[in-house]
């Protein structure tokens, strides 16, 4: 005869409130004519704990399942977690709800702390603005197709000259509100800087290491966690979305976390919690306290800078030599450059997985590897449009030795430059680039005794872009900065224009600042006011901030005698509106 209980069609559901927990334990009880022995007591009173705690699991997968609206953080940023059971019987169209009024609360919050405006206004327009922008930057799409409201062809309406470095300046970072800015030397000195005065705040100054931690290479001991500050050369800084926090990184092997409005030092991450060599850069997952950091020790580490956590999270393995550059937008993902290997990879943090693209240009021996010697009409863009000559193609090509710098357009898309001058434009959906430009800053030429004249390309070494639009800029030794507008299928690039930049360009940054910035500006109120006519800022402005030095950030392989050390901030002004 079949069990009963196979021969039941009825769905069984497991009981819940520990219902079966208690009619086990009352058909065991002494009356019941069946004795308990020490054991069995025992299991007995561990028992309904262990059951507790599973239906709480259950109870929480069951209110947190198809909760969509999870995927963003609608919180406002004072908001903390309801305790107990204040929310238990909300159901998840009125928590979205809940949710969502939080959300709009701090947006107006926000607006209102950026300046004075009409509570229509808010409600209408501003509001509903700000609400499209998020969406769009979730979408993790470009949307702002502003490079043609812009006349690059033209010099910048206003330019600011940050000196208070000793030697080069490595990296310069502004908050997105525009309020700060922070620049940093080889001289191992961080200044913070008021950028709507231009006037120099504090310097944090390198601390001088101990008789231990002294020597090179690996000779040197572990960095000594209770310095408040670096100890050499700072390389790199970044501010994270809300302006609260500033990370720093440099040879000394540690990352550097500093309270932006107070000024001072929080924590230091080295040893086991940071990295064995140079820390060459770090940057900030958009909107978030997540961290990035680069290593010449070949690999990254993710910190949660969040109150309560401020942590180590994770290392990611993969690059075959020094991490040289990296960069993260709003997704749970960031690219790196590996020098050497000549590889960019794209690194999916949840995931735990990567992409490898692989640079260096054309060869024959990788065309032969790779299925032939074909025209590739994925290769070097404009190469193969040229129509040139393949003699000519081949005297004016150069082998890329390494990658330097990488920056991300949108979440899919992503630029780098490495030595040979060229600039490629690259997809996640292709391993080869979409579009190359060779020798995006030309050719140096240097007279030999014995070899005449040499022409060599001029490496690229820095890249920015205005995130999810279609400008960037990159940066090198030739006394410009260019700026490049992506087309509309984001299959090509062209140059914009050129701002004149005397030194090596270490590092590069452009955002869109408020308007509040611009209108209470004191140095581009000053510039406006001596044009003819007076300037009209436009709905989008621009600032591109770059660090320039006589020396390159790593090494002193390059020199440019004539140069200065400063960080130029260079102001755009909008000619009309764009659709975004």
């Amino acid at each position: 005869m079949p069990d009963a209980f196979f021969a039941s069609t009825k769905t069984r559901k497991r009981k819940r409130s520990g219902e079966d927990g208690a009619a086990s334990r009352n058909s065991r009880k002494p009356g019941g004519g069946r004795a308990e022995t020490k054991g069995q007591r025992g299991a007995k009173d561990k028992a309904p704990p262990k059951k507790s705690r599973r239906d709480e699991e259950l109870s929480d997968n069951t209110d947190d399942e198809g909760m969509d609206i999870d995927d963003m953080d609608l919180r406002a940023d004072d908001e903390e977690e309801p305790s107990g059971d204040e929310y238990e019987n909300e159901t998840p169209a009125e928590k979205r709800l809940r949710l969502a009024k939080l959300y709009l609360e701090s947006v107006k919050g926000a607006i209102h702390a950026e300046g004075e405006f009409d509570a229509a206004d808010i409600d209408r327009e501003i509001i509903a603005s700000r609400l499209k922008q998020d969406v769009l930057e979730h979408a993790g799409k470009v949307h702002l197709f502003i490079a043609d409201s812009f006349d690059f062809s033209e010099p910048p309406q206003a330019v600011f000259h940050a000196r208070g470095h000793r030697l080069s300046v490595t990296s310069s970072t502004v908050s997105e509100s525009a309020k700060y800015m922070f620049t940093a030397g080889k001289e191992g000195s961080i200044i913070q800087w008021d950028l709507l005065t231009g006037k120099k705040l504090s310097t944090f100054y390198k601390i001088k290491p101990t008789t231990e931690q002294k020597g090179k290479g690996k000779a040197k001991a572990a960095p000594d966690a209770s310095i408040s500050g670096h100890t050499d050369e700072v390389y790199s800084l970044a501010i994270s979305g809300d302006g609260k926090l500033l990370a720093s990184a440099g040879a000394d092997r540690r990352v550097g976390i500093w309270d932006v409005e107070k000024g001072t030092w929080i924590k230091g991450f080295a040893g086991h919690l940071g990295h064995k060599d140079a820390v060459s850069h770090v940057a900030f997952k958009k909107g978030t306290n997540q961290l990035y950091s680069g290593s010449f020790d070949r690999t990254l580490k993710v910190y949660d800078l969040s109150p309560g956590v401020m942590g180590y999270v994770e290392t990611l393995f993969g690059h075959q030599d020094h991490i040289l550059s990296l960069d993260a937008l709003r997704g749970d993902v960031c690219v790196s450059v590996g020098a050497r290997d000549k590889t960019v990879r794209y690194w999916k943090i949840v995931d735990e997985t990567q992409l490898v693209f692989r640079g260096g240009g054309r060869s024959r021996i990788r065309e032969v590897l790779e299925g032939g010697l074909k025209g590739d009409e994925e290769g070097d863009g404009n190469d193969s449009d040229s129509g040139a000559p393949k003699k000519q193609q081949k005297q004016t090509s150069y082998i890329e030795g390494s990658l330097e710098t990488v920056c991300m357009i949108d979440e899919t898309t992503f630029v780098s430059g490495g030595d040979s001058g060229s600039i490629s434009l690259w997809s996640t959906q292709k391993k080869k680039p979409i579009f190359t430009q060779p020798l995006g800053h030309g050719l140096d030429e240097t007279e030999s005794s014995t070899e005449g004249l040499l022409r060599t390309p001029r490496w690229v070494t820095s890249l920015s872009s205005l995130r999810y639009s279609n400008i960037f800029a990159s940066g090198s030794y030739d006394g410009t900065i260019r700026i490049w507008q992506l087309d509309a299928k984001l299959k090509s690039f062209s140059l914009a224009g050129t701002i004149p930049a005397a030194g090596i360009v270490n590092s590069l940054q452009l955002l869109s600042p408020p308007k509040e910035f611009v209108k209470n500006s004191s140095w581009i109120s000053e510039a406006s006011q001596s044009s003819n006519p007076p300037l009209t800022p436009g709905p989008n402005p621009l600032l591109i901030v770059a660090s320039l030095g006589k020396e390159h950030r790593f090494g002193r392989w390059l020199k440019q005698k004539e140069a200065k050390n400063a960080t130029s901030v260079y102001f755009f002004s909008s000619r009309t509106s764009s659709s975004s």
